[in-house]
């Protein structure tokens, strides 16, 4: 009996040595995680071409200042850095790496965008409240934001062509987004447009604009989308004034 125990023993030293090998290879055994501390609003707005200071940022460990990586992301068009002169929504990341490699991060929003006067141009930042197939509520009211831009070719592209119901509504986000909504614009003023059909993002299925009206007065746009999936949204986008 005194062998099989001291047997026993010995197997289960070297067995709590290899797992506390395994686990701690090579890291000491208290880190201290990056803190990050993001000055000024969450979220900024800037006009497209304008100009924008970053309020700052810091990041320390264990009290001491570490340096902070700073990265941004085009949401809706695309890109890798924060481009002023492109309206988007764009994700900027502040990252900071401690001394055993685990990174801490912080972000900031930011929307570039551009103010048309709804007679010669559909520019704009919007709110927007949606009705599927008749129903609606607070969710999705003056739900915050769809985005127009010009493209390079002229036609007028939207953020989400079901005015952002599954992207904010519902908070799945931009990977729900109604895309590829381009409106070529005859005539704002007589409200003669073409617009190529889309999809959703993240679930599929065609969707098609139509009834499309803008009004300088009220500052906003209305249309309706049938999604082939048996909804049909009415969408009313309000431009916002900054």
């Amino acid at each position: 009996m005194k062998k099989i125990n001291l047997l026993i023993i010995g197997l289960a030293f070297l067995g709590l040595t290899a797992c506390e090998k395994e686990t701690t290879a090579n890291k000491s055994r208290v880190t201290n995680y990056p803190l990050i501390d993001v000055s000024g609003p969450g979220t900024v707005f800037v006009p497209e071409g304008g100009s924008f200071t970053d309020p700052g940022v810091t990041a320390t460990e264990n009290g001491a200042e570490i340096p902070v990586v700073t990265e941004a992301t085009g949401v809706y068009r695309g890109g890798a850095t924060l481009d002023l002169t492109k309206a988007d929504l764009y994700e900027v990341t502040y990252r900071a790496t401690n001394a055993d490699g685990f990174d801490g991060t912080a972000g900031r929003t930011v929307w570039v965008y551009k103010t048309g006067d709804l007679v010669t141009s559909m520019e704009g930042l919007y709110t927007c409240t949606v009705v599927r197939n008749g129903s609606t509520g607070p969710q999705y009211t003056d739900m915050e934001y769809v985005l127009i831009w010009k493209n390079t070719d002229g036609t007028y592209e939207m953020s989400c062509g079901i005015g952002a119901y599954y992207e904010h509504g519902r908070g799945y986000g931009p990977g729900y987004r109604s895309s590829g909504a381009k409106i070529t614009a005859t005539s704002i003023p007589g409200n003669v447009y073409s617009i190529t059909d889309f999809s959703n993002d993240g679930f599929g299925g065609d969707c098609t604009m139509t009834d499309l009206v803008v009004d300088p007065v009220t500052k906003t746009i209305s249309y309706t989308t049938e999604w082939s999936f048996g909804y049909t949204f009415k969408a009313v986008l309000t431009q916002v004034e900054l």
